[in-house]
């Protein structure tokens, strides 16, 4: 399926399992900004929404609720996504308001999250750039939780890539993203599957996809 008929899924599996004020956040925060970050930022990187929570409710350090824009959620790690419009309204913010801001982000980062946040001009206009943050943030997060010690520096590279990208890569993709001959790119990945760090998905003498190993700590 293409964007439209994900997206509509992944709201609609979302909207049905919530109720009261969770329900009214979901149907009343989830506007033109958040849908311009899925379409132009993630969907292009991953083509797919697993892990992602919209106005995914938290405990606010004043004993109350708040809601992210987007969560994204594995096994330890968190990470907040927000995506902020300017208009008037931020303009006659008042310097309590705008500490609050600041404070309750603090209090995320103190209680785990990784937070992460655009202006709806950057989604809009630098997309790619966006896309390039996630990517950062993401792969560095789950490359942190891998077992390396037994790795060299290209088989971490291209265990990295993999992650990062959230489903099956090639050895084209990996010689063009690290520049390397086919030989090694075929050397580097039968390493790696011998390591059981990646499994091949497709084909049998020449293989033509692999996906993350169940070996790996977090696999996509």
């Amino acid at each position: 399926m293409g964007f439209e008929e994900e997206y509509q899924a992944f709201l609609n599996v979302h909207l049905q399992a919530r109720n009261g004020e969770r329900l009214r956040r979901l149907q009343e925060g989830h506007n033109q900004a958040e849908m311009l970050f899925l379409k132009q930022v993630w969907w292009p990187l991953y083509h797919h929404f697993k892990y992602l929570h919209p106005e995914y409710e938290v405990d606010d350090f004043k004993d109350g609720k708040r809601y992210l824009d987007f969560a994204y959620i594995r096994p330890a790690i968190r990470i907040c996504l927000e995506v902020d419009g300017y208009g008037p309204h931020l303009k006659s913010i008042s310097r309590w308001q705008f500490s609050d801001n600041l404070e309750r982000q603090n209090q995320l980062v103190i209680d785990g999250w990784t937070v992460i946040r655009f202006s709806y001009d950057q989604v809009n206009e630098q997309p790619r750039r966006c896309q390039q943050i996630v990517q950062q943030v993401i792969g560095r997060l789950l490359g942190d939780e891998l077992d390396q010690s037994s790795l060299s520096f290209l088989e971490k590279e291209v265990l990295r890539l993999a992650i990062r990208k959230g489903e099956l890569i090639s050895p084209k993709e990996v010689g063009e993203y690290l520049k390397l001959s086919d030989k090694t790119v075929k050397r580097i990945l039968s390493q790696l599957v011998d390591k059981k760090m990646l499994i091949p998905a497709s084909g049998t003498k020449r293989v033509r996809s692999y996906r993350v190993g169940d070996q790996v700590k977090h696999p996509i």
